[in-house]
């Protein structure tokens, strides 16, 4: 894709995040019947904080509660500028305040602990049930600690994931801090299909910044059970132009799949165990799964996701309760921030036309994955989708990638925009 015209994709899919884009902006007219509903909402990180925010907008009469332990989201997205050192927590920090205060919705800081489907009722931590009309789950990910020999969650406060951001991101950022000049960071990646962003080669070429300012002496190993990642030629002519050989990406075939770890002497096991890999720092990302909620109440399948009817992302278990954002399969769409805010929207249009007695509408889709390889150099990706057979599809000639061997001012621009996005976005959903 031509420069120009990834630009105007951008401005529009990326940057504002607007439901015009989706086809949804208007979709909601006429909404009889929703305005005595009420919508409960679990999870306020990007999907369940956009579509509560847009049933408001697309229903104002409709209550809408959004149920959130967290008082301050921190966005998984940005995460990786914290541990490479340019950002702080602050600045990925989200509040629920202008969801409250400007739009209407009624925000509980609690936990859902059990759903009763039949009765369409939640139970918080904190003793109170909840009725709905409508569920909207959002519950992000778990851990798939049992994948991996010799590590459990329990480790997670000596070998950090840092794949929620919060508490973990800020162990991380202090291990690389307080490892030494010439020590060896080492990242297991996670198998498909994971959350990114964070996104585990942004992240490695943000240490790597680190380290070439503050340890150059100090190596970056990559342990991918894959053969092959996103944006990955990419990254590594962006790796070898400013990190030389300091980052090591070892393919799954190649003797890059762990098969198990030491956490007390803090080595990998690889390559059918003739290989052990000795880190200063160890960053364990596990493999994936829908988030806790989700199982406890029915509604994953074999494979630990939540399978949905991809144009209104309602759960094919339960025909009151919609889940989204990264628990969901959602066909080609990545598990995502910008994903899951386009299906805030999409949910939020389907249930107040359900609700007003509607057919649900086929919305195009968007996804933008922007990456920093240094805080003045990215590339990134993007796609449309649009529901077809049965499935979300990316559209044939829509969205492109970064070029190839570009110069350095253009990936200056995409730095700019990377920042740009992130802005747009985080004031589209809690602004």
């Amino acid at each position: 894709m031509h420069d120009f015209s990834r630009r105007n994709f951008l401005k529009v899919a990326g940057i504002t995040g607007a439901a015009a884009f989706t086809g949804i902006g208007c979709a909601a007219n006429g909404v009889q019947g929703a305005d005595k509903a009420h919508i409960v909402v679990v999870g306020g990180g990007s999907g369940g904080a956009t579509a509560a925010k847009y049933i408001k907008q697309f229903s104002p009469a409709t209550r809408v509660t959004l149920i959130e332990p967290n008082a301050t989201y921190h966005t998984c997205y940005g995460s990786n500028w914290v541990i490479g050192g340019f950002a702080s927590m602050g600045d990925i920090a989200q509040g629920y305040d202008t969801l409250r205060d400007d739009h209407g919705i009624e925000i509980v800081q609690d936990r859902v602990t059990a759903v009763d489907a039949a009765a369409r009722s939640v139970r918080l931590a904190g003793g109170d049930s909840m009725s709905y009309d409508k569920l909207v789950m959002s519950p992000g990910i778990d851990f798939r600690y049992d994948a991996m020999p010799g590590i459990s969650e329990a480790d997670a406060d000596r070998i950090p994931h840092a794949w929620k951001a919060g508490a973990q991101t800020e162990l991380l950022r202090s291990q690389l801090r307080d490892m030494p000049n010439g020590g060896v960071f080492v990242m297991v990646a996670p198998p498909n299909p994971f959350r990114c962003p964070p996104g585990p080669y942004e992240r490695v070429s943000l240490v790597a910044h680190y380290f070439k300012q503050e340890k150059p002496r100090s190596k970056i190993i990559i342990l991918d059970p894959k053969d092959a990642f996103s944006k990955q030629g990419l990254f590594e002519e962006g790796w070898a132009e400013h990190y030389g050989d300091m980052i090591e990406w070892r393919a799954g075939s190649e003797g890059g799949r762990a098969e198990e770890i030491d956490v007390d002497n803090m080595t990998v096991m690889a390559d059918s165990g003739f290989e052990r890999v000795r880190a200063d720092v160890l960053n364990f990302i596990p493999a994936q799964r829908a988030g806790q909620i989700a199982h406890d109440v029915g509604l994953t399948n074999d494979a630990g996701w939540v399978p949905v009817d991809q144009l209104t992302f309602k759960s094919e278990m339960d025909d009151n309760i919609y889940v989204l954002g990264d628990a969901s399969v959602a066909g080609a769409m990545p598990k995502s921030g910008h994903s899951a805010n386009n299906q805030g929207k999409i949910v939020a249009a389907a249930i107040v036309r359900e609700l007003s007695g509607q057919e649900p509408i086929n919305p195009s889709s968007a996804n933008t994955c922007y990456s920093l390889v240094t805080p003045e150099y990215a590339i990134s990706v993007a796609a449309v989708y649009q529901y077809q057979d049965g499935a979300m599809s990316g559209v044939d000639g829509a969205g492109g990638v970064s070029p190839m061997g570009a110069s350095s001012s253009v990936r200056r621009r995409e730095a700019g925009y990377t920042r740009a996005w992130y802005d747009g976005i985080t004031h589209d959903i809690w602004g």
